[in-house]
């Protein structure tokens, strides 16, 4: 009778641990998963912030050769703010892509001004930007390669009886923004952005 009560005892010890253990497991899977959005996202802010940095300098280049209006210099200035001052990274993103459309607006002054498009300070921060423009869109696919990881993690089983009781919820992916979205014109045909 005690031998049984022993075995009984330790059968149900094994299976304890072995639920704790699992259930262990799935919360430090979620937390791993959960931090690499996280550092995902950071990485998007640091190339958002890059190209804030960059934003001053274009403008300095450009004044010499090109009347800005005055509404334009202001509307980057403020969007550059908002992009370092941002509470949140979706709020960074947002500002960030505003700006990006701008400098985008900017750069195309080259074309119109031969003198500015042969400047070196010109051509060196259009590449810089550039360069950063794709360190975005790589940025933003891996930080959408990890939340969908994330997301498909806290909804498979056993993870899903779990993740709600920790506190882990669906987290959105970074969409295109609208200007992204629209048509875009080259050598006169239009090509439509998906």
């Amino acid at each position: 009778m005690a031998n049984s009560i022993m075995i009984v005892t330790g059968v149900v010890f094994v299976i304890i641990a072995f639920i704790a253990i699992a259930v262990i497991r799935c919360y430090n899977g979620m937390v791993v998963l959960r931090n690499r959005v996280e550092n995902q996202g950071a990485q998007i802010e640091v190339q958002l912030k890059r190209r804030a940095d960059l934003i001053p300098n274009l403008i300095e280049t450009t004044k010499g050769y090109a009347s800005y209006e005055q509404q334009t210099l202001t509307q980057v200035t403020e969007l550059r703010s908002k992009v370092l001052s941002a509470a949140s990274p979706a709020e960074s993103y947002m500002a960030g892509e505003a700006l990006g459309h701008e400098a985008s607006r900017m750069l195309a002054i080259g074309e119109k001004y031969p003198e500015l498009k042969a400047n070196s300070n010109f051509l060196q921060l259009q590449k810089e930007l550039a360069d950063t423009e794709d360190k975005i869109v790589k940025a933003r696919q891996f930080y959408n390669d990890t939340v969908t990881k994330y997301n498909t993690a806290i909804m498979m089983f056993p993870r899903s009886a779990f993740a709600g009781i920790f506190g882990f919820k669906k987290m959105e992916l970074l969409e295109a923004a609208a200007s992204e979205r629209q048509a875009t014109r080259m050598n006169g045909d239009t090509f439509k952005m998906n």
